[in-house]
């Protein structure tokens, strides 16, 4: 479905951690999470009771209790168009959010970041405080704390006073802070461009490479150096 290219060495992959809040654009992070799994990218679910209500409003999509996760994981992988039956070393984790004995509560279990995708306007507050009654929150301060990549993907317009203050608290403690915004240069054609320019947006935070948009001058030629400084230097002297 996607332009996805597994890689080698999957086996010795850290897992990627991924947040799914209840936030309107649900559809973000389930593209995300497919994107993942496509290019056998280990990954560490968490998904809230919110971000499954907007799941069923905006996407008419009910995966079940996360209580049965077998059942939950089965069903998400076949609305992915994946097979259910995932490679050993492609391990797709579904965590109950109130597990704080869950692997990705503690600092010493090696991730190679976290994404809260999309984030909510509740979820950026509660991790601004320094919150972890949740282990959507609890992972995010593990994310902080030891320096890994740590992104929140934002959909919401305009922002008040009180969020931009937690997003720019975020921003000091090292965290990515993005919005869901897509361009146009790329000539989208549909919504599924539109998704995969921002889902692409946020692969780029963590050094994934992939060609889910068509970058900005991707198929330009760069000047010859020298043609480059001739330029610059004849601007100067003007």
């Amino acid at each position: 479905m996607s332009n996805a290219t597994p890689e080698s060495n999957t086996e010795n992959k850290l897992p990627f951690v991924l947040a799914i809040t209840g936030a309107s654009g649900s559809i973000y992070g389930l593209r995300l999470l497919q994107y993942l799994l496509e290019i056998e990218q280990p990954v560490e679910l968490l998904i809230s009771k919110g971000a499954l209500c907007v799941m069923k409003e905006e996407l008419d999509l009910d995966f079940g209790s996360i209580d049965q996760p077998e059942a939950f994981i089965s069903r998400v992988l076949s609305y992915l168009s994946l097979p259910v039956d995932l490679p050993d070393h492609v391990a797709l984790r579904l965590h109950r959010l109130d597990n704080y004995g869950a692997s990705v509560a503690s600092g010493s279990y090696r991730t190679m970041g976290m994404a809260v995708v999309p984030c909510s306007l509740g979820t950026l507050g509660a991790i601004a405080s320094g919150l972890t009654e949740s282990l959507i929150y609890r992972a995010s301060q593990v994310a902080l704390k030891e320096r890994r990549p740590f992104l929140v993907l934002l959909r919401e317009m305009p922002f008040g006073h009180i969020q931009l203050k937690n997003m720019l608290t975020l921003s000091e403690a090292g965290a990515i802070v993005a919005s869901a915004s897509p361009g146009f240069y790329h000539k989208p054609k549909t919504i599924a461009d539109q998704i995969d320019f921002v889902v692409g947006r946020v692969l780029d935070q963590f050094g994934f490479d992939h060609s889910l948009f068509k970058r900005w001058k991707e198929d330009a030629q760069p000047l010859p150096y020298f043609s480059a400084c001739n330029q610059i230097e004849t601007q100067e002297s003007k």
